[in-house]
């Protein structure tokens, strides 16, 4: 049995249903991130989660216990907001120190447990001082030692880095990462931001529209997307639309040129439509003359080069298709120039079949 468990939970305010028929399994100690657009409905599964909003459908269990219809001070559960949410009359020790004092706990066990917490945010000596006389970052770490002081089963993150800037997000969610591992606590992250999710998760869950499209580890996500959304959404992508040649060996065309998929499983009928995506990084300009052996060619003009500093991103015009492939920037090799002929050259491997190809 799963630690905690949301079994075929669905969501509506009026006649509109914001979440259908979720179903996840966490397991104890599991770091899982629900990612995806604004309005996909993550936040609100974990609003139900903390007992904020009420199920339309489904359940929810935590270690077993069936919470569904449970008040959030009912649920052993930890809430970290994207605005901090912190008590702007009450010290940062008195701001970890609530959720102890609502639970009546002794007054000898509050004070060490506050010590414990400022600690292990690395603030020790800011007890005293109020919100405003903190940063950003400084407030979000209160927020989550807040959370943390009562113990809970559960952590429950709402694109709690969302407000700081780019520099501190990265430290931050390392931080937030390492002390997840440390305490071993279940922890459920909300975030639009792929990168977020790719590199703190154990598993993500991707979800559009209110449902979910794909659960798996980052690397299962990054590199397997099941669906043309969640190719798209998580990370840079090339989507093509090719024509099936030989659906049992994988052959398809793309803009005339053939190519082959190594995975040909969920290729059509001959002659049948298909949409097929790369990754960036899968590409690289190759010489045309020394022929293609196991790995596919495809022949174009460069249609332009973008210079990002430690990469150069360089898009290569077919007829009605281009494919973007990213370089490393060397300083002793000129960059390819616009209206140059090249070839390309990618693994089979690396040529995804993407399902819903009907989706346009």
């Amino acid at each position: 049995m799963a630690f905690l468990e949301i079994n075929g939970v669905r969501k509506s305010f009026g006649q509109q249903a914001v979440v259908q028929n979720f179903d996840l399994a966490i397991e104890r100690g599991e770091f899982v991130s629900f990612l995806g657009p604004s309005g996909c409905g993550k936040t609100t599964t974990l609003r139900m989660v903390a007992g904020f909003e009420s199920p339309s459908a489904g359940t929810i269990r935590i270690d077993g216990r069936d919470v569904t219809t449970l008040r959030p001070n009912q649920r052993n559960v930890g809430m970290v907001f994207q605005s901090y949410a912190l008590f702007p009359n009450m010290t940062v020790a008195e701001n970890v120190a609530f959720g102890l004092k609502v639970a009546k706990r002794p007054a000898a066990e509050i004070r060490a447990r506050v010590e414990e917490m400022l600690t292990l945010i690395k603030l020790p000596e800011l007890g005293g001082r109020y919100p405003y006389q903190l940063s950003g970052g400084q407030q979000q770490r209160v927020a989550l030692a807040r959370a943390l002081a009562i113990k809970p089963q559960v952590l429950l993150l709402d694109e709690p880095l969302s407000a700081l800037d780019a520099k501190i997000r990265v430290s931050l969610r390392a931080e937030i990462r390492s002390l997840q591992l440390a305490l071993g606590i279940t922890t459920v992250y909300v975030t639009h931001d792929q990168e977020e999710a790719l590199s703190m998760s154990d598993r993500i869950v991707v979800m559009n529209e209110g449902r979910v499209d794909q659960v798996g580890t980052p690397f299962e996500i990054y590199n397997y997307p099941r669906t043309r959304f969640v190719a798209s959404f998580v990370g840079t992508l090339n989507i093509l639309r090719g024509k099936v040649v030989a659906p049992e060996s994988g052959r398809i065309t793309i803009d005339g040129q053939e190519v082959v998929a190594a995975v040909a499983t969920k290729l059509g009928k001959a002659g049948e439509d298909c949409l097929v995506a790369l990754r960036p990084e899968a590409v690289a300009l190759v010489d045309a003359s020394a022929g293609a052996g196991e790995r596919n060619v495809m022949k174009g003009m460069i249609e332009d080069v973008s210079f990002l500093g430690s990469v150069v991103r360089v898009r290569v015009r077919f007829k009605e298709s281009s494919v973007s492939l990213d370089t490393f920037n060397n300083p002793n090799v000129k960059p390819p120039q616009r209206g140059q002929a090249v070839a390309i050259g990618f693994a089979r491997g690396d040529l995804l079949v993407i399902e819903g190809a009907e989706g346009g």
